[in-house]
């Protein structure tokens, strides 16, 4: 791996499109140094705002954003939301439908309609988020108190933090290497890293913690993260044959090759679906801490309870069914078959063919939800067992599977690249294909 790298940074293009990666991620990490006007960063880490509940999970992601409630304390996951919204509306709306088929210059205009939508959710969020500091935390210094002016003063901020965070992400997936929204969240969980082992020590260090349950707890860890990295990679092939063909005296096709469906064909896009659903009702029901009834039902969307583990393992499930039936369509890939000469041996193109298709990817797609599902359960689920429940929400397992998720897709990235010049890459120790050759 460290000697694709290697050559990667031994290619002028390569390097610098993991420059601009690293530059722009350092750019979004200088946001977390940056606090909304009229925020008492003091006050707001002793409240109990944000604390032991999703806002908690909301900071992890963010990478300390939000315990600070920076400028960017929002971070993307506004964004995420409005992709979710405009993809559930483009099966079902006619004028989206019609924009996704006109290719390019619709795919503009549905990702504007997208910024669109992520700022005013943003603007929501933040009014609400305004309205939670202004009760039981106490987050705001003198002065501030007056409500109206303060929520303005929060709404234009996070907006704008929100603005530069997306422009950030299309500037590194445009530029840069790998998705640049799933690689700011990237940034954001590992950068948490260090500040929770640190806080999970001094615990230990007053007497507060157990040093035998946090080592079984990384052991496991480290059993469950190979486990991921396993069937992360792990696909199915089906194989496919093309026809032979006489063109003149040439001989054409007739070569084996396969499909290649991945048990986990989604990625980690579930996984971020999923905390964009948590978080967005949970910020609402934030504001009226003394509503019984809204407290009940926010504890379902809690992740450090029980009902939101529930909630959180559903959603992440339903959406892994939602994004592979979105991502994978068995007719067009049936018809393109067909189209070229090639068939599924012992199966019949056309209709058949698609409908092989379509039962082989319910069938990997239904133990690629249940393994998501578990994998999300499982580290909440060690923490307790464990007493390390300090590092719950920093090892979680939806914190575990974007991290090896987006690691793994931007490695996956660099490779092609290096591939297509001709590097090996992580393939063969890092060896260059064809030294001494002239291309």
């Amino acid at each position: 791996m460290l000697a694709a790298f290697r050559n990667a940074a031994a290619v002028p293009a390569l390097r610098a499109k993991l420059l601009v990666m690293i530059g722009l991620l350092a750019v979004y990490r200088l946001l977390v140094f940056i606090p909304t006007p009229g925020i008492d960063i003091d006050r707001l880490r002793e409240g109990s705002f944000g604390q032991g509940d999703v806002f908690t999970l909301l900071n992890f992601i963010s990478g300390g954003n939000f315990e600070v409630f920076s400028i960017a304390a929002l971070g993307v996951i506004p964004y995420i939301t409005a992709s979710i919204i405009v993809q559930l509306l483009q099966g079902t709306w006619p004028p989206l439908q019609k924009l996704a088929k006109e290719g390019e210059e619709g795919r503009k205009k549905i990702t504007q309609y997208t910024r669109y939508g992520a700022v005013a959710l943003g603007a929501i969020q933040a009014v609400f988020l305004a309205i939670a500091l202004l009760g039981p935390s106490g987050a705001l210094k003198i002065g501030w108190a007056n409500g109206p002016f303060f929520w303005f003063v929060v709404l234009v901020t996070q907006v704008a933090g929100i603005s530069v965070v997306m422009w950030l992400g299309e500037k590194i997936s445009e530029y840069g290497i790998g998705n640049g929204i799933s690689l700011i969240i990237y940034a954001g969980i590992v950068a948490a890293f260090p500040g929770a082992i640190t806080q999970q020590f001094a615990l230990i260090g007053r007497g507060e913690g157990n040093l035998i349950g946090l080592i079984i707890f990384f052991a496991l860890l480290i059993l469950t993260l190979a486990g991921m990295v396993l069937i992360q990679q792990a696909e199915r092939r089906i194989p496919v044959q093309y026809a032979r063909k006489v063109v003149g005296r040439r001989v054409m096709g007739g070569q084996s090759t396969y499909i290649p469906l991945r048990l986990n064909a989604a990625g980690v896009i579930p996984i971020i679906f999923a905390v964009s659903i948590i978080i967005l009702p949970q910020t609402l029901i934030g504001s009226f801490p003394n509503v019984g009834w809204l407290q009940a039902i926010g504890a379902w969307f809690n992740p450090a309870q029980w009902q939101g583990l529930v909630t959180s393992t559903v959603l992440i499930v339903a959406f892994t069914y939602f994004y592979t039936q979105i991502s994978f369509d068995p007719r067009r890939i049936s018809e393109n078959l067909r189209e070229y000469g090639g068939f599924v041996p012992g199966v019949r193109p056309g209709q058949p063919t698609t409908d092989h298709l379509a039962r082989i990817t319910n069938r990997i797609t239904l133990w690629g939800a249940l393994f998501l599902g578990a994998v999300n359960a499982l580290p909440q689920a060690l923490a307790w067992a464990t007493g390390a429940g300090q590092l719950s929400f920093v090892f979680s397992g939806i914190g575990l599977l974007i991290m090896v998720g987006v690691a793994l897709d931007t490695l996956r990235q660099l490779e092609s690249q290096l591939m297509m010049r001709h590097y090996e890459g992580f393939v063969n120790k890092g060896r260059i294909r064809g030294r001494g050759r002239r291309f």
